[in-house]
């Protein structure tokens, strides 16, 4: 009998991990269209500015589509907020669901927006309102997938899960970017310009037609429905309303370490992800196509660090890690960014992109968990998604456009200096913190 009821277990056991496992996968490819669409903007946007803006030099257009760019990201804390609250009242499947279906109607604008030369100022207007949409669409997934994939992940492993956030937000920037290079290799310069980069944003779409579907058939959290169960038995208290900003303003030192603890991370992974193409080509001279390539390479390597330190922070710890990237990361921004300004070689750029983004992963891969792991569940969407997406928008969104305006400035260098700053204040940050792993509102809830 007893070894009838182990047996038993262990097979529950299996199950319960097998639906673990499906609720990742699922949760993670539609992140993985999200993200998709969100960085085949910039991996395009050497193409399509000159299709949305005036004459000009190569600058100056990069300089207006980096700053609808930074226009995006000014959404992300409206939809941190508006999307997070709504996940924390009505669950993280329907949020999630809503989430992608307004960056389709996003990439579907791109798609289909006339050129400048066709319609005038509708055409900056129009991609403007597209990125609006996406950015509010960016800010409730992050904090919505962030939140779902720690809750669902099992106790004891929620780093390694947590990180296959960052694996498929760094997958969909490098599917952007393979679609790029495959567009790259069939169809002429000018036929990129004209018209080959509207593809991208035509498969965006259709991608997430596939995942509404693939959405509808996750579970809700288990966190989730008993914060939900418990709130209709209390009924209505005078205590301030689940997913309410009166709620957030309840846990100010949360708020204050979601903020210092994104501030350099943010600005370094947009530096070495998002801007280094645009840098390579514009500042080191290497060709578009190679630049292109380079970028992919790098970022496969990145991508299979993510699930490596989200194992090693379930051993470790969250803070050693964040302590780690912040040292490395202050150290090595400058050298790193003078010699690939120096450098048209493949190889030297690609060492020279790959190893900054090692360090990254060191933050990337443990960022979601550790946000979530400070909220407790009926505030933790919310709480995740709205001081982050503020900080991202402040430093991650406008990385772009301060890196090209002082480069226009002829002050290309004093930027370097700005992303060691912000790291470097991170880091105190990261010192000064606990570690979020001993104690946290999901490991309580799991033994509830």
């Amino acid at each position: 009998m007893a070894t009838q009821t182990t047996a038993a277990g262990a097979q529950e056991t299996r199950r319960g991990e097998r639906r673990v496992v499906s609720n990742i996968v699922r949760g993670s490819i539609g992140n993985l269209i999200e993200w998709y669409d969100w960085y085949a903007y910039t991996a395009f946007s050497v193409y399509f500015a000159a299709a949305f803006f005036p004459s000009g030099d190569q600058t100056a257009q990069l300089l207006n589509t980096a700053a609808v760019f930074a226009v995006g990201f000014l959404m992300r804390p409206i939809g941190g907020w508006v999307l997070g609250r709504y996940a924390d009242r009505r669950g993280r499947r329907s949020a999630l669901t809503l989430s992608v279906t307004l960056m389709a109607v996003g990439s579907l604008i791109v798609a289909l927006t006339p050129s400048y030369g066709a319609i005038g100022v509708a055409a900056p207007l129009l991609l403007v309102t597209a990125r609006l949409l996406q950015g509010l669409s960016v800010g409730g997934e992050y904090s919505t997938s962030a939140t779902y994939m720690s809750e669902v992940a099992s106790p004891g492993r929620r780093g390694y899960y947590s990180s296959f956030q960052y694996v498929t937000l760094i997958a969909g920037q490098l599917t952007a970017l393979g679609l790029q290079i495959v567009l790259q290799q069939v169809l002429s310069g000018a036929q990129m310009e004209a018209w080959g980069w509207r593809v991208a944003f035509v498969v965006g779409a259709a991608g997430a037609i596939v995942v509404l579907w693939l959405r509808r058939g996750m579970d809700e959290s288990e966190s989730f429905e008993r914060a939900a169960a418990e709130d209709s038995e209390k009924g209505d208290g005078d205590g301030p309303a689940r997913g309410s900003l009166r709620m957030l303003l309840s846990y100010p030192r949360q708020c204050l370490v979601v903020v210092g603890l994104t501030m350099g991370g943010t600005l370094f992974f947009y530096t070495y992800t998002t801007y280094l193409q645009k840098f390579m080509v514009n500042t080191s001279g290497i060709a578009k196509p190679t630049a292109a390539w380079i970028n992919f390479f790098a970022l496969v390597v990145f991508v299979a660090l993510q699930p490596v330190m989200g194992m090693l922070s379930d051993r470790v710890g969250r803070r050693p890690m964040l302590i780690a990237f912040g040292a490395l990361g202050a150290l090595v921004v400058v050298p790193s960014l003078i010699l690939l300004s120096r450098t048209s070689d493949p190889v030297h750029a690609f060492l020279l992109m790959v190893g900054p983004l090692a360090v990254s992963s060191l933050y990337t891969s443990i960022s979601a968990v550790v946000k979530a792991e400070l909220f407790p569940t009926s505030i933790r969407a919310l709480g995740v998604g709205l001081p982050y997406a503020l900080t991202v928008a402040l430093f991650g969104g406008t990385a772009e456009y301060v890196a090209l305006w002082f480069k226009n400035a002829g002050h290309e260098s004093w930027y370097f200096y700005y992303v060691t700053a912000c790291v470097l204040i991170s880091l105190l940050v990261y010192i000064r913190m606990r570690e979020t792993s001993d104690g946290s509102p999901l490991e309580s809830e799991a033994r509830d």
